[in-house]
């Protein structure tokens, strides 16, 4: 399937529930938030009560059979991970809680022992924070300095600049796939190329890409990537820490407990091996078990048909936008599908309250990209943002209501 056709979103829609059934102050949902978190489908839905239902227990450690279903299915949705991102062995993959705790296990594992006063850390103006704080800590522990990479104003990273920056002090670079604020898609399979060349280590924050975009580490060269599940239709609280086999080997555990460890004394302790040394305590084994259906789900609809439908939003929704005379902030030439916006002189956070009443739900503030809103100067934007579940007509709706919009605060 290369494209959707009104058939194929019809069924889509279908098998998500929230769609259908879910009214907002008497008006049906029109959801534009998934660059937050997207809903999810049936099959994940069903896969978690599965779970609870058939064959809940704690994985690795019984020695019974619902154990060892749990532990199947657990490491099955590790496996599948690592399919999803063609990594080259899937105790590459490490469960964490999210993009954030994964950036966060980087700067303080890898990061903390390595970097001493004198080295730099590179990352792009385009970041969301949880690509900037972890870094700013670590540069505070370590005495590093913390160099940013400009952008334009279409939202781009400007590649002489990022070239610039780059040099034999600079021991690791971080920066987003897509950017959260503005959509801009950076041209990471050069930047990464320019990064190992000086010798840094690149650590990509796909928590945008990986529901939009076939991903392949291997082919990349990147170092480490980072995903969330829950912006990628399946439950929160997971997602997926990818590193190279040897960087990952190399690093101290990020925390201590039960199942990283294979012995303890109180005079030494003996650690695991990959994948689980990084995967202290019960970990959140539905979520993993939810993940895997969800990146079987979008993996059966395909990314080119995805990527198409997407891109067609995307057009529909700009070419709306220039002819209502709203201020897009960021057009970049490779973009996702969102848009970000500002309307007229209304607060952004006084619209988006507006559109809920007309069952309009979008994102409105800072994105926590705060630079980002300091570079284009604007205190806060309004983000809708595309799946493949989404049609035209909702971006009628929406549009329709910002006139709305517009009226109240004539």
């Amino acid at each position: 399937m290369k494209t959707l056709t009104e058939a194929d979103i019809a069924r889509i829609r279908g098998e998500f529930p929230i769609l259908n059934t879910s009214t907002v102050k008497g008006h049906p949902l029109v959801y534009l938030d998934n660059a937050n978190t997207s809903q999810k489908p049936q099959c994940v839905i069903d896969a978690l009560a599965h779970y609870y239902e058939q064959y809940n227990a704690n994985v690795h450690r019984g020695l019974y059979e619902l154990s060892e279903l749990a532990t199947a299915a657990y490491e099955g949705a590790r496996l599948r991970a690592a399919q999803f991102l063609n990594a080259n062995n899937e105790c590459e993959i490490i469960f964490v809680k999210g993009t954030t705790e994964a950036i966060n296990l980087v700067a303080q594992s890898y990061a903390r022992p390595l970097l001493k006063a004198g080295d730099e850390v590179l990352i792009t103006a385009l970041e969301h924070h949880s690509n900037i704080v972890p870094w700013q800590l670590v540069c505070e522990q370590t005495g590093a300095t913390l160099r940013v990479a400009p952008i334009n104003l279409q939202g781009e990273v400007i590649a002489e600049e990022y070239e610039k920056c780059l040099s034999e002090k600079t021991k690791i670079v971080a920066m987003a796939h897509i950017s959260n604020a503005l959509g801009t898609v950076n041209p990471i399979a050069n930047m990464i190329a320019k990064a190992h060349a000086v010798g840094a280590v690149t650590v990509i924050d796909g928590a945008q890409a990986a529901p939009h975009t076939p991903i392949d580490v291997s082919a990349l060269n990147c170092d480490f990537y980072a995903f969330s599940s829950h912006k990628t239709y399946g439950p929160t609280g997971i997602g997926i820490l990818y590193g190279k086999k040897a960087l990952l080997e190399a690093m101290p555990p990020y925390q201590g407990g039960g199942e990283m460890i294979q012995s303890v004394t109180f005079e030494k302790t003996i650690y695991q091996g990959l994948p689980y040394k990084f995967e202290a305590g019960t970990q959140h084994i539905e979520g993993a078990i939810g993940l895997k259906v969800a990146l079987d789900y979008i993996t059966h609809i395909g990314f080119d048909a995805i990527n198409h439908h997407e891109h067609e939003l995307l057009l529909y929704a700009t070419q709306l936008a220039h002819e209502h005379k709203l201020r897009i902030i960021g057009e970049a030439k490779e973009k996702a599908s969102m848009l970000s916006f500002t309307l007229d002189n209304i607060h952004a956070h006084d619209a988006a309250t507006i559109l809920d009443h007309y069952g309009v739900a979008v994102r409105a503030g800072h994105h926590c990209a705060m630079p980002v809103m300091q570079f284009f100067q604007v205190p806060a934007t309004l983000r809708a943002s595309f799946a493949f579940y989404n049609t035209k007509a909702e971006i009628d709706i929406l549009f329709h209501a910002l006139g709305k919009v517009r009226e109240i605060f004539k």
